[in-house]
C-alpha cells in the first residue's frame, strides 16, 4: 500500500490506523462487532482497509472473540478493573471508565507518531472515507447535527464516535488537555466535555485546525446520509440499547447492500429511502 496523501488518494498511508474499542457485550457471534466487521467487506472500497483495522478490546473474553474473527486485536488492560459482562450504562460509573480509558489510549498512539482514525464499532462503512477527509485539518470529528458550515465549532455537536486525527505537536497537545479537561467536569464523559472546551482560547492558542465533518458522507440515525452514492459511514446515534442499535444496523446494513446491488442507473439518490427499524431510535 503506497503512502498516498490522506485527502487526495482513495487509500491511506501504510502506517495509518483505523482503531474501534470493544468489551465482551460488543463481541460474540451475532454482535454489534459482527456487523461492524460486515460492513467492511459489503462496502466499496472499505475491504483494503481492513488491514488498517486495530480493534481495541478492553477484557479477555473481547480479545479471545476478536482474535478469532479478526488478524488486528489488541488488549487494553486497566489495573483493578474489568469491563466483561452488559453493556456499561450511558453515564454509568463503568462507561465514564471505558471512555476516558480510551481516550488515555488514543492520547497514547498520537504520542507515538501514528495518524488514526476513530471509530465507535456501533457504526457501519458504505465507503472509504479517506477523499472525504479535509486535507487542511489536525482534527476532524463527526457531529449529530451539522449546520452546513465544516469550520463551525459551537452549533456543530460533536459526536466523539467518529474522526481522523494527524499526530502532530498540535494534536497532542489538544488530545492531553481534552483527557485532562475531565477534571473540571466531573461527571461528564469525553463528548460532553469536548463540546465544552471545543468554543476555549486554548484551541487558537495552540493553532489546532479542526473540521467537522459532513453528515452527507458521515451520517448517524439522528440525521441520516441523504445519498448512498456519496455516504460513507452510518452511526447507531439516537438508538437506546445493544437490541435497538443492532435492529437499526442490521436494517441499515440490508438497505446498503440493496442498494449497492442495484444497476446503476437505478441508484437514484432522489428516491432513495432508509428502512431501518428504529425500535428505540428516535429522529
Amino acid at each position: 500500500m503506497t503512502t498516498t496523501a490522506v485527502g487526495k488518494g482513495t487509500l491511506p498511508p501504510s502506517e495509518m490506523v483505523i482503531i474501534t474499542t470493544i468489551n465482551e457485550a460488543w463481541a460474540e457471534p451475532g454482535s454489534i462487532l459482527d456487523l461492524f466487521l460486515e460492513s467492511f467487506w459489503s462496502g466499496d472500497g472499505t475491504q483494503e482497509l481492513v488491514r488498517h483495522l486495530v480493534i481495541v478490546s478492553l477484557d479477555q473474553k473481547a480479545h479471545q472473540y476478536c482474535q478469532a474473527v479478526h488478524p488486528h486485536c489488541y488488549a487494553l488492560t486497566t489495573p483493578g478493573v474489568s469491563f466483561t459482562g452488559t453493556p456499561a450504562t450511558f453515564k454509568s460509573d463503568e462507561f465514564m471508565l471505558m471512555v476516558w480509558r480510551r481516550m488515555e489510549f488514543y492520547t497514547s498512539v498520537l504520542k507515538l507518531g501514528i495518524d488514526f482514525v476513530f471509530t465507535d464499532v456501533d457504526i457501519v462503512w458504505f465507503r472509504n472515507p479517506f477523499p472525504h477527509f479535509h486535507e487542511d485539518a489536525d482534527f476532524q470529528i463527526a457531529c449529530d447535527i451539522y449546520t452546513g458550515d465544516d469550520s463551525e465549532l459551537h452549533y456543530n455537536s460533536m459526536n466523539g464516535g467518529f474522526g481522523f486525527v494527524r499526530s502532530n505537536d498540535r494534536a497532542r497537545r489538544f488530545f492531553q488537555h481534552w483527557h485532562d479537561s475531565r477534571e473540571r467536569f466531573p461527571g461528564m464523559h469525553e463528548q460532553d466535555v469536548l463540546n465544552k472546551i471545543k468554543d476555549e482560547p486554548f484551541i487558537d492558542e495552540i493553532g489546532l485546525r479542526v473540521k467537522v465533518l459532513d453528515t452527507d458522507h458521515f451520517g448517524g440515525i439522528c440525521q441520516p446520509i441523504k445519498d448512498l452514492n456519496v455516504g460513507c459511514t452510518m452511526h447507531a446515534t439516537c438508538c437506546i440499547g445493544m437490541e435497538s442499535k443492532i435492529r437499526a444496523l442490521t436494517a441499515v446494513l440490508q438497505d446498503w447492500k440493496h442498494f449497492s446491488s442495484s444497476p446503476p442507473e437505478s441508484r437514484n439518490s432522489t428516491s432513495f429511502v432508509w428502512k431501518p427499524e428504529r425500535t428505540g431510535c428516535w429522529m
